[in-house]
């Protein structure tokens, strides 16, 4: 069995998955949402402090299956550094004490995986990688061999409905909470220009479309909220869905597929399938309970590294907050 950790934000997460059958026998995450909803979003140290008490905790819950793992796989890269540190420390420490080598995972690399967790890896495949930190079209033909073809100028999808969330003093993580509140938007009320609209770029940008809200915000009454988080949350996602237009032109995938933690949102997920509908491209969606950062999806990916003998001994794992696919 392979023991991974997952602390790249705010999720500290431990899970145990079985080589062979690639079965998740254990999976525990801690969310610290509600300790970052006072500041609108993730306080980096802080984030480092709550990981030091909360991994721990869930590693106690792991001792029965201490005689029975065969590596420590880790986030390494991209992340926060102070809380990517706090689980690179543990697996460093957990490999010298069970004499077993460690398994550095690229958090992206994570997220893809989390479509196969319990299940056989299908490529090659196209990703949408939506998140808080990332937005990206990947091109996937292999394990090893991953391609970015777009990326965001600016602000991910993600970030920008937290930040959204935040111009309206709702909390956070925004996501769940601009797609609730614009459940009861009028479609009408406010129309936000797209991104890029005109660019032929293959490139995404959130900036600008921000700064609309926040002028939206600065002038309107409470009261307004949902609808102009209606039109945030279509704007948004329609500027997906035209650079996935262009996409499409010159490379029509099999199967295409959303992950990350904005991929739960139910809102893009529908609009996709429309888009997808029409090129007769089959969807891939990792379950909802996997969307979001989690140590299941870094085990899954580990046991792809473990089987190709891609692991390292304690004092070579380093940590990459920067680090891209």
């Amino acid at each position: 069995m392979i023991l991974s950790i997952e602390s790249s934000c705010d999720d500290s997460s431990i899970s145990i998955t079985e080589i062979e059958t690639k079965k998740l026998i254990y999976h525990k995450k801690i969310s610290q949402e509600l300790e970052h909803s006072k500041y609108g979003g993730v306080v980096p140290e802080l984030a480092s402090r709550l990981h030091a008490i909360a991994l721990p905790a869930i590693l106690e819950e792991c001792k029965p299956w201490f005689d029975q793992l065969k590596a420590i796989a880790v986030t390494n890269e991209p992340g926060l550094a102070v809380t990517l540190i706090e689980g690179v420390t543990m697996a460093k420490a957990l490999s010298i004490a069970l004499n077993i080598p460690v398994l550095p995972i690229n958090h992206l690399k994570g997220h893809i995986y989390s479509l196969f967790i319990e299940k056989e890896a299908v490529f090659p495949l196209t990703i949408l990688l939506v998140s808080g930190g990332h937005t990206q079209v990947i091109e996937v033909t292999s394990h090893k061999d991953m391609t970015t073809v777009a990326t965001t100028m600016d602000d991910s999808y993600g970030e920008s409905f937290d930040k959204v969330a935040k111009m309206m003093g709702l909390g956070y993580p925004g996501g769940p909470l601009i797609e609730k509140l614009a459940h009861a938007g009028d479609a009408s009320h406010f129309i936000f220009t797209v991104p890029l609209w005109q660019s032929p770029l293959i490139a995404f940008s959130y900036s600008g479309l921000k700064n609309q809200v926040r002028l939206a915000v600065e002038a309107n009454n409470p009261i307004d909220y949902p609808d102009i988080a209606y039109a945030f949350q279509k704007t948004a996602t329609d500027h997906l869905i035209q650079k996935l237009k262009k996409y499409f032109k010159s490379r029509k995938p099999h199967r295409f597929a959303i992950v990350g933690g904005a991929s739960a949102n139910l809102y893009l997920r529908g609009e996709i399938e429309k888009l997808l509908s029409t090129y007769n491209t089959a969807l891939l969606l990792a379950p909802l309970e996997f969307c979001a950062d989690n140590a299941a999806m870094i085990g899954r990916c580990a046991v792809e590294e473990f089987i190709r003998g891609n692991h390292l001994a304690y004092n070579d794992i380093t940590v990459n907050p920067r680090c891209k696919l």
